[in-house]
């Protein structure tokens, strides 16, 4: 499913997503208390923010996209193959098999399946961004975060990144902060609205954009602020 945090700018949604996988220990800016649980299939609830915690570990399995795109100098295949490679993996053909299955996931394989070789500065931006996304899902996380991944694309890519992400929230679980208002009824399950560092509502997207339960987040949706 997808989890949408909106709001007006400087609301903290940024700042809490970055909390699901301890982003924000490198900027060393905020303070955290409490629990934040990972709860996955067969394993034992995890504490995200116990501090004994491997974070690079976490990392893995909780993947994050920002609003700009940032590929690395190299290939787009080397692109995707790079996180694996750090952790270990040297199997050519389990590496060859993570680059398809990626890109396929991203809805960006026809795109570019007869230029793997080629820089990954090449692509367009919208393809850079689903790049992105892909490079994330190479490492086979069970939870995506995107902070504003379409803001600086045209409504063509902008489309094509949404109707991925409608195909992996069938498995895995995505936390998006929407571009905007109209972004956020499209894309969400769930949604929550912050506004000033507070989560004021969070419940059934559709809900949530027809029959909000708190004044301030219908004034929000209806433009009446922000």
């Amino acid at each position: 499913a997808i989890s949408v945090l909106f709001g007006p700018a400087g609301g903290g949604k940024s700042t809490f997503l970055r909390v699901l996988n301890r982003l924000n220990d490198l900027a060393n800016v905020s303070k955290v208390s409490g629990k934040a649980i990972l709860y996955s299939d067969g394993d034992e609830p995890l504490d995200i923010l116990d501090p004994e915690l491997d974070v690079t570990s976490l990392r893995r399995r909780v993947g994050m996209v920002f609003a700009r795109p940032v590929v690395l100098p190299m290939s787009i295949s080397q692109n995707l193959t790079y996180g694996l490679e750090v952790a270990g993996e040297r199997n050519k053909s389990r590496l060859n098999q993570a680059v398809e299955r990626s890109l396929h996931q991203a809805a960006l394989w026809e795109e570019v399946k007869g230029r793997l070789d080629d820089p990954a500065s090449d692509l367009s931006g919208g393809q850079q961004q689903r790049l992105c996304i892909a490079r994330s899902l190479a490492l086979e996380p069970e939870v995506l975060l995107l902070d504003e991944p379409t803001s600086g694309l045209d409504p063509i890519s902008t489309g094509k990144v949404e109707a991925s992400l409608q195909e992996l929230k069938k498995d895995y679980t995505i936390v998006l902060v929407p571009h905007s208002v109209q972004q956020a009824a499209r894309t969400a399950d769930y949604a929550g609205f912050f506004l000033q560092g507070e989560l004021i509502e969070y419940t059934v997207g559709k809900e949530m954009f027809t029959n909000p339960v708190k004044q301030q987040t219908a004034d929000y949706i209806e433009g009446r602020f922000g």
